[in-house]
């Protein structure tokens, strides 16, 4: 199994619409596909930016094909969206992990 993992930045102010996006249309529309699954959005504490405010939005996935596939599909699109609605205020870093354990 992997995690399909983002890191969104996303600029004070914005954090509240950026979230009520996210779980009012992101993530119903990437469960639909049904490739994606086990959503979560976490906020990260770690690494505190001044003037932003860091998200981590999760998936699970079988394997690295079918996210290729829902990336060509869906992914893009949505990302489209996102830039759309809000610009350079959210800027997001995807990461690919492998679950050991």
């Amino acid at each position: 199994m992997l995690i399909y993992n983002t890191t969104y930045h996303v600029e004070e102010g914005e954090d509240k619409n950026f979230l009520i996006w996210m779980q009012e249309h992101y993530l119903p529309e990437v469960e639909k596909n049904g490739t994606l699954y086990a959503p979560r959005i976490a906020r990260i504490l770690s690494h505190i930016e001044e003037g932003s405010i860091c998200y981590s939005v999760q998936f699970e996935v079988e394997n690295s094909a079918k996210l290729h596939r829902w990336h060509q599909e869906q992914g893009v699109k949505l990302n489209e969206e996102l830039l759309n609605i809000f610009e350079d205020k959210v800027i997001g870093f995807p990461t690919l992990m492998e679950v050991i354990v």
